[in-house]
């Protein structure tokens, strides 16, 4: 199927696409730092570049968007054109994700995930609160979908 817009439009639109500092990554970043929790940003000395870096707790945390990486969630939807395409890229993500948090557990990093849907589903406090108490314990993995 082809796409319903010229190239030059599709290549602006996805040129608007963050991989950085999107909307989700800030609400985390402006509530974790509310709560007196420090935080590095991108580091490219560690694999996947994650997106906040907590050095005092030897932890990581990765802020997923549902769609970019195949979440099982309400917010992800097979998109109708393009299918295979997709199908291949977000699968990529998906393996990579893995192959990321693998390469920082060997690295003894800690690592947690939010989720998009856990962000925009309930209050962003929430969240924080369940993140900051991942950062005080000892868990080596979290994980909070929405």
């Amino acid at each position: 199927m082809t796409d319903i817009v010229s190239s030059e439009t599709r290549s602006r639109m996805m040129s608007g696409v963050r991989a950085k500092n999107t909307r989700p990554e800030m609400q985390i970043r402006k509530a974790l730092h509310s709560r007196g929790l420090r935080f590095r940003l991108h580091a490219n000395a560690l694999p996947g570049k994650p997106d906040l870096i907590f050095p005092r707790f030897r932890a990581v945390l990765l802020v997923h968007g549902c769609f970019w990486h195949g979440h099982d969630c309400q917010l992800f939807r097979w998109p109708k054109t393009n299918v295979q395409f997709w199908h291949d890229k977000i699968q990529a993500n998906k393996v990579r994700d893995e192959a990321v948090i693998h390469a920082l557990g060997e690295l003894n990093w800690r690592v947690g995930t939010v989720w998009e849907c856990a962000i925009r589903g309930s209050e962003i406090e929430n969240v924080a609160g369940y993140v900051d108490e991942w950062l005080r314990g000892s868990d080596p993995t979290m994980e909070v979908r929405g």
